[in-house]
């Protein structure tokens, strides 16, 4: 008995969209898509706020998911600004061009076994959690903005601002965050 086996083509005009759907899909929740109006301004600051955080995982059981909670200890958070090492910073630059904090104080032995909602919990050694916020903040039209960014547009407006140099911003979805920039060499204030 033959098979049967449907086949269904896509339309090419929707092909496009199909890719960038699936790569803004793979490429995670920090992508803010260029897809808004292009601004000039030579008034601005990019930020990144660097947050390293001790944390530990506690289950009755590491194998059944639905037991595990995380446990958040010390914290301590250092604001890059336009790529200068800010006051405060331990090391840096990075890979990424971040300055960041000492590290807090790890966790005792005793605030671990404090965090355990019931005895026969278990818990992983603690590990520091490192994350990074950006954004930028600029002028436009008599009004200040700050607008959250990703990490290539906070490298080039670190380089232009480095560099004295205006910046051409284009807004994601919305106007509600930045998705490209790029460095202008002139511009008329």
């Amino acid at each position: 008995m033959p098979m049967f086996t449907a086949q269904f083509s896509m339309p090419r005009w929707l092909l496009p969209g199909a890719l960038g759907l699936t790569l803004s899909l793979v490429a995670g929740c920090e992508t803010y898509f260029a897809t808004g109006d292009t601004i000039t301004t030579g008034t601005y600051e990019a930020t990144a706020t660097v947050t390293q955080t001790w944390r530990a995982e506690y289950a009755r059981s590491f194998d059944r998911r639905q037991t595990i909670h995380m446990q958040t200890f010390a914290s301590n958070s250092l604001v890059n600004r336009n790529g200068v090492r800010p006051e405060g910073a331990a090391t840096g630059p990075d890979d990424n061009g971040l300055y960041w904090p000492p590290l807090p104080p790890r966790p005792t032995a005793d605030e671990l076994d404090d965090r355990k909602r019931e005895p026969i919990e278990q818990r992983t050694d603690p590990a520091i959690l490192r994350e990074v916020d950006y954004a930028i903040t600029f002028d436009y039209d008599g009004q200040r903005r700050t607008l959250p960014t990703t990490r290539s547009v906070y490298r080039e407006a670190s380089r232009a601002f480095a560099d004295q140099q205006a910046l051409e911003i284009t807004f994601g979805p919305g106007e509600q965050s930045i998705g490209k920039a790029r460095r202008v060499a002139s511009f008329d204030r």
